[in-house]
């Protein structure tokens, strides 16, 4: 879907297919008419972006043949669907039965990473539509936190400044703008936007900036605006951001928030928690580390869980509604925009806690559909458009 800001500026919505488990072509092409077109038509919306995950052997059979990423892109507008982000964090088997740190690899410090992104980059400007402004492709920030030594944070550092010429090599090539957004995550190298304004200010915002989870944020317990002056303070580009929410509790010493916690423990995918007691961050890499005692139970917890934008857990429990909303304030609410890509990223629906997941491929559709008609009339309220725009196949 497309939001014209006051400025002016086209913002795009999307969903993320990494909910969706597809490593080769014709699967992804699958999702398209499974689930992404459904989710348009339950929207009743004329176009739908979906921000494409697209494993490494998917990446490697578009790059092989460029009739494919032709194939692809006629799929796309067949059904209704634009693409200008990809997701580019996970590298392959991301929705296999465990996943955890694997997620991370490889890193940045890894010749491979930079060859899959300028990969991805590429074939995104193959599918861009004739009329948007750029592209964005979405990537980890730098690697995990541990091992981490001096000689691997050299070669990455490196690795960006081959990035960023490569991503301008696509520009003279194509036409196309592309820029990269290095998502912070709890635990990794670069967790929050303090990170973000060390690592990566003084970097060319034209071609290099942050994708801002707003879980990640949540979890981290970092203030929005605060947050976001922080990065404007260093030059730091807000290339993409991906609306998401986390799981809080509010008390997490009693008993029947710990049973309601211990509902999302699940062998999948990697749930760093996080207290802030005195407003210093103090966190565990799972939620089964904290459960088990390893962190103080007397403030709040919030875990890396990302669930339904309109989503009410079971009590105690509660999201983290509250900063997502003041996220997108900070982001869309003022006289110029910050940002002009919105993924909505919940990849966690199939691991939900029993009696929360959806039932077959249409709860899933209704689900996805109802978090991005949460995101639309979040921007309609703060002022934004809809923009119609005719689909020509």
């Amino acid at each position: 879907m497309r939001f014209r800001h006051p400025d002016g500026t086209t913002v795009h919505l999307a969903y993320c297919s990494n909910v969706h488990a597809a490593e080769d072509l014709d699967g992804v092409m699958a999702q398209l008419a499974r689930y992404a077109e459904p989710v348009r038509e339950e929207l009743g919306a004329d176009l739908l972006g979906i921000g494409l995950w697209l494993a490494r052997d998917v990446v490697a059979e578009l790059s092989a043949d460029p009739t494919a990423v032709s194939r692809l892109r006629a799929g796309l507008l067949a059904r209704g669907l634009e693409t200008v982000s990809l997701n580019a964090f996970p590298y392959e088997g991301f929705q296999r039965a465990i996943v955890k740190k694997d997620v991370y690899r490889p890193d940045w410090a890894d010749e491979e990473r930079l060859r899959y992104t300028l990969a991805c980059a590429r074939v995104l400007a193959g599918l861009l539509p004739d009329d948007a402004l750029r592209g964005s492709v979405s990537t980890l920030p730098l690697g995990w936190r541990t091992p981490w030594p001096a000689d691997r944070a050299d070669t990455a550092r490196r690795a960006l400044d081959r990035l960023a010429s490569g991503l301008a090599a696509i520009h003279r090539d194509t036409g196309r703008r592309i820029r990269a957004a290095f998502e912070p995550e709890p635990g990794c190298v670069v967790e929050d936007t303090a990170g973000a304004a060390a690592e990566f200010g003084g970097l060319d915002p034209d071609t290099l900036g942050v994708c801002l989870d707003t879980c990640h944020l949540a979890v981290q317990f970092e203030d929005p605006d605060q947050a976001l002056r922080r990065l404007a303070a260093a030059g730091v580009a807000v290339v993409k951001t991906q609306a998401s929410c986390a799981v809080e509790a509010a008390a997490p010493a009693d008993p029947a928030t710990r049973a309601a916690l211990a509902r999302f423990v699940e062998q999948r995918f990697l749930h760093q928690t996080r207290t802030a007691p005195g407003g210093t961050v103090r966190g565990v890499d799972d939620l089964p580390e904290a459960l088990a005692g390893a962190l103080p139970a007397d403030s709040p917890w919030r875990v890396h869980y990302h669930v339904p934008l309109d989503a009410v857990p079971e009590p105690p429990l509660r999201t983290t509604a509250p900063v997502l909303g003041a996220a997108l304030e900070g982001l869309f609410g003022g006289p110029a925009t910050v940002c002009d890509h919105i993924e909505v990223e919940t990849y966690t629906w199939s691991v939900l806690p029993e009696g929360q997941r959806p039932y077959g491929d249409q709860g899933l559709v209704t689900g996805l559909a109802a978090e991005l008609a949460w995101v639309r009339r979040t921007l309609l309220a703060l002022g934004l458009t809809s923009v119609r725009k005719e689909i020509v196949t």
